[in-house]
């Protein structure tokens, strides 16, 4: 039994049938705005959560969680083996390996482009666990050092026109001991083709063994660093400040979240914008339940005045419509996370579907690499959709009810 006069009677609104037309037609209008609106967001952010997801993959794949380097000017006299064993010993990291990454231009006739230059140490089981995974042709095993052979890009192979056996020479540019200009040519073999998805890495990086790279240089250890991993790549910015701490002075150390800022500050824009809009739709909807609260509102003038005759207060009358707002938008919202939740956790065989019934593709296999629809469901995500969506709906049911509290009674009674 309900003691609450208010919510007994708010509920008694919303279950009863209205005769008018227009009221019981701008309550479904609301209600399908709010579902549609709260789903539309739950989805995309989900959806656009799984490329996020995606795209963190791939950069990782020929990457690491966090890079620890000398900086340029800075003296290299740091013992890197024993920096390695004592980063390896930390908590929370899963793997350390050495690498050197130098600039370079990739010279075959007609062609010159700039390149990175990346040696790495093939006894390291991760690192060459990484590389392999993008590998198509060739193999990481012909990486051996003193070998001269480097492993490309499918877009540098393509643009320079290489294959696994062509040579490919390489301008270093470096300074003799009066930092005069003294550029190095060597001359490399294609041992192998990756290929990462993402093009800065496909069109302009190669993989050879660390201590050839080391042979290119006047000073070896002027250009080494270290891949750091952690056992997880979203605690990468926390374990890389805690390991900063113990880093002798002079060495810094630089997690993925940092190196590839740029990429993740465009999806958090994109992703602002995009819930930004689809929020307007709730807004739509906001209207809408302004609308049906105040026609019944102008419906319910006689019940409101005889609640009044019988002493019920303005502020109780207010809550009878605030009640029947909160409700429905309740209902609207409620409805549209269980469908955008459902829609986002299988987001894929949703978009499969679609594609085998209207016989189209949303991702072209021969323009995308990414061939399915990824997602990733996040709860604060949702409950801040939610929150969000039951706020905006709150505040727009304030004005009809205040209206509803300030009608006179006497005078809805006089024109009945």
């Amino acid at each position: 039994m309900l003691n609450s006069l208010p919510l007994f009677v708010g509920l008694r609104y919303v279950r009863a049938r209205s005769h008018k037309f227009g009221v019981s037609f701008i309550t479904w209008v609301s209600l399908l705005c709010l579902c549609l609106g709260v789903m539309a967001l739950v989805v995309v952010l989900s959806v656009m959560n799984g490329l996020e997801g995606e795209l963190r993959e791939r950069l990782l794949l020929l990457s690491s969680h966090a890079r620890v380097f000398v900086p340029a000017g800075t003296p290299a006299t740091h013992d890197w083996s024993a920096l390695a064993g004592r980063i390896r010993a930390a908590p929370d990291v899963a793997g350390v390996a050495p690498f050197i990454e130098i600039e370079a231009l990739a010279v075959r006739k007609p062609e010159m482009l700039p390149v990175r230059l990346r040696g790495i140490d093939p006894a390291h089981e991760g690192e060459v666990e990484r590389i392999t995974k993008t590998i198509v042709e060739g193999s990481l095993a012909d990486l051996t050092p003193g070998s001269d052979r480097v492993i490309v890009g499918r877009a540098l192979a393509q643009m320079l026109g290489l294959r696994i056996g062509d040579p490919v020479t390489l301008l270093i540019p470096t300074t003799d001991e009066n930092g005069a200009p003294q550029p190095r040519l060597r001359e490399f073999t294609v041992a192998g083709v990756f290929n990462a998805a993402l093009q800065d890495y496909d069109a302009s990086l190669l993989v050879a063994p660390l201590e050839d790279v080391r042979g290119l240089l006047a000073e070896p250890d002027a250009r080494m660093a270290l891949h750091v991993n952690f056992k997880e790549a979203l605690g990468a910015p926390r374990y890389a400040a805690t390991l900063a701490r113990q880093l002798p002075a002079g060495v810094q150390i630089e997690d993925w979240t940092v190196e590839h800022a740029s990429y993740f500050r465009a999806i958090r824009i994109e992703k602002t914008m995009v819930a930004i809009i689809l929020m307007l739709i709730v807004a739509v909807a906001a209207f809408y339940l302004v609308a049906m609260l105040a026609m019944v509102v102008t419906d319910k003038r006689t019940d409101i005045a005889i609640l009044r005759t019988l002493g019920t207060s303005p502020r109780r009358v207010m809550a009878v419509f605030l009640i029947q707002g909160s409700v429905i938008a309740w209902l609207g919202v409620a409805s549209g996370v269980l469908f955008g939740v459902w829609i986002g956790y299988y987001a894929g065989a949703v978009a499969a579907f679609l594609e085998r019934l209207f016989r189209f593709e949303i991702f072209d296999s021969e323009v995308y690499v990414i061939t399915r629809l990824p997602s990733e469901l996040r709860l604060e995500q949702i409950l801040w959709i939610a929150g969000i969506a039951m706020v905006i709906t709150l505040l727009a049911t304030i004005y009809p009810a205040y209206r509803a509290s300030r009608i006179p009674p006497a005078d809805a009674l006089r024109y009945e």
